[in-house]
């Protein structure tokens, strides 16, 4: 398994199992009713990774777990990375001589109220700049805490990012109660929305979830979204004073606005969703492009990246293998089509059997067996996005 020291389009409503999920084996049949829950949970909500870990389902180690206690590294001189405790993805804070630039709110306003306690410590400078790396809420929730907190700031995110972002973020408070009202009823039942038994061990994770997110639902409901103040279409920089930060948009992958922001001097690049570790983030999105898009990561002279979930790379060796693993479903995909026919008249069933990811399991899972489960969860959903995808030439 690589070690830190290794280095449908459906505009947001994405399926993503969570990268802290004990992924369902599909011949138990309680948690396959489970899985059916996750995904009740899924289409409800725009926080794709914790879906899951609000189920309880947590079974992972730190790397691949909700980080279990907020940890901030220091990347270079005034660079630091925040992994939050609960739902927030990375947040990363650049302190120039007159300026902070963050990427990344993080989710709930409590987390990033802690954020905005830390800075304070670091510096008296204010946070001028917010950047948001797409447009999934567990990266921009928390823009209203920083805006509040800051009323000169601008708020900074690609223009597909913020034609997302009103699109899906004022919806986040109804979409949280939705979900939770689905998996209450499940516990009235004991049994999920197609009538599958809950197991007594199932019960248990469902209340595990409730008694969570009972806490969030109320958190989010009191939030006033907002949204970007400021857009573009074209990479550009920003002098905070002594440092230079660079704002590029590489190409679409994990959404249609994927920004990343890269500093030169430090050769650090924040990559936002485009890099998920230790599981790549592939249930939505534009495989295709991505592999593109993680080549033009690829050239950036980096030796830090900062994924969006999940601890610091300090070389390109896991961006390379996510890039490896999705060229591997494009091109075999394309292979099967070019034999068969083009996939609008085809079946998902018809054409996934000409897919087969299991060589890269050993090397994102190594012997985990966990991992390797939510490996095999990711490359199944990843095969469907690239079917999906390729329906629409």
């Amino acid at each position: 398994m690589p070690s830190e020291a290794m280095g449908s389009r459906s505009h947001g409503m994405n399926w993503f199992p969570c990268r802290a999920m004990r992924a369902f084996r599909t011949e138990d049949e309680s948690r396959t009713g489970l899985r059916e829950t996750e995904m009740t949970l899924q289409r409800n909500s725009l926080r794709p990774f914790f879906l899951v870990l609000a189920l309880g389902l947590l079974a992972m180690g730190t790397a691949w777990s909700d980080q279990p206690e907020r940890k901030i590294s220091k990347l270079a001189d005034g660079v630091y990375e925040i992994q939050h405790p609960r739902l927030s993805g990375n947040t990363t804070v650049i302190i120039g001589a007159r300026q902070v630039f963050v990427v990344d709110s993080g989710f709930l306003p409590s987390d990033a109220q802690q954020d905005i306690a830390q800075i304070r410590q670091w510096t008296d400078r204010p946070v001028c700049f917010v950047l948001n790396t797409h447009f999934h809420n567990d990266h921009n929730l928390g823009n209203r805490t920083y805006m509040d907190a800051f009323p000169a700031l601008t708020i900074i995110a690609h223009v597909e990012t913020k034609k997302e972002m009103d699109l899906f973020g004022p919806g986040s408070a109804s979409r949280e109660e939705k979900s939770y009202a689905n998996v209450q009823r499940m516990l009235e039942t004991g049994k999920t929305g197609s009538g599958t038994p809950l197991s007594d061990a199932d019960k248990a994770e469902v209340k595990a979830y409730l008694a969570q997110q009972q806490a969030v639902v109320e958190e989010v409901k009191k939030v006033k979204f907002q949204s970007a103040t400021l857009t573009f279409d074209h990479d550009f920089s920003i002098d905070i004073g002594d440092r230079e930060v660079q704002v590029k948009f590489l190409g679409r992958g994990n959404t249609g606005g994927d920004a990343v922001v890269y500093l030169p001097k430090e050769k650090i690049v924040i990559a936002g969703d485009l890099v998920v570790y230790p599981i790549p983030y592939v249930y939505d999105g534009y495989p295709s492009e991505w592999i593109q898009t993680l080549q033009n990561l690829a050239q950036l002279d980096a030796e830090t990246i900062v994924p969006g979930h999940g601890p610091i790379l300090h070389d390109k060796t896991y961006l390379y293998l996510e890039r490896d693993f999705m060229k591997s479903a494009v091109d075999q995909m394309n292979e099967r089509l070019r034999q068969t026919s083009p996939a609008m008249f085809q079946s998902l069933a018809d054409v996934k059997g000409g897919v087969d990811l299991s060589s890269f399991r050993q090397r994102f899972a190594g012997n985990d067996q966990e991992l390797g489960a939510a490996f095999d969860e990711a490359a199944t959903h990843l095969v469907k996005v690239v079917y999906e995808e390729a329906t629409l030439r």
